[in-house]
């Protein structure tokens, strides 16, 4: 089986689901009273826990089927963030213009999504993995492009790929929504209708795949 599977987290339950990315920063505080501030990690790290987005029986038995297919750990799957999944910064559905992805160089062809948080020297670009086909448009120098014509999306990449490649200075923006690539957290659930029935949900943690 591979490393990823072709499966989805139940979307109703991952509506409800609480987490958001981490980081890893080495904070030392020196005698003047300064602080030495150094990163770990170069990009974040999601975490969640879906326990909260548990409304029924039928959300909890869904999970269950999922966790049973996954082996627990061993695999990953899609899991769209309630949050962040859209190109937009506003949530919208997405248009050709949404994210600048690259500029053309006449030589490349392969283009990889990516989202853009803020401006500027301090803005954080992340590598979008899990893209949704069916929902991305494109455009060069601001002219639509249909993929799947001159253009595909190598859904295994997460990149836009040409047949041929942009001419030098050619400005490729895309739009798109995605999922991100997680694992449960843990090789155990412990279930009880009565703790359901109390309102007492068991934690049910994922953790985003990395490179």
């Amino acid at each position: 089986m591979p490393e990823l599977l072709d499966l989805s987290f139940p979307a109703a339950v991952a509506f409800g689901a609480l987490g958001g990315p981490e980081r890893r920063t080495d904070v030392v505080s020196l005698a003047s009273g300064r602080e030495a501030r150094n990163a770990r990690w170069a990009d974040s790290r999601r975490r969640y826990d879906a326990a909260t987005g548990i409304r029924s029986l039928s959300d909890l038995r869904a999970v269950l089927d999922l966790f049973e297919r996954a082996r627990g750990r061993l695999y990953g799957f899609r899991f769209r963030d309630p949050f962040d999944h859209a190109s937009r910064s506003d949530g919208g559905l997405p248009t050709a213009l949404d994210q600048v992805i690259g500029t053309g160089d006449g030589t490349t062809r392969s283009f990889p999504l990516i989202k853009t948080y803020g401006a500027g020297p301090s803005a954080y670009q992340r590598r979008i993995r899990l893209p949704d086909p069916a929902s991305v448009k494109l455009a060069v120098n601001g002219e639509g492009h249909t993929p799947g014509t001159d253009v595909v999306l190598d859904t295994e990449a997460g990149a836009l790929v040409f047949d041929e490649p942009p001419e030098l200075g050619a400005v490729i923006t895309a739009g798109f929504l995605f999922d991100v690539p997680v694992r449960f957290d843990t090789d155990r659930l412990e279930l009880s209708l009565t703790h359901f029935e109390a309102g007492d949900i068991p934690s049910i943690p994922l953790i985003e795949l990395r490179d």
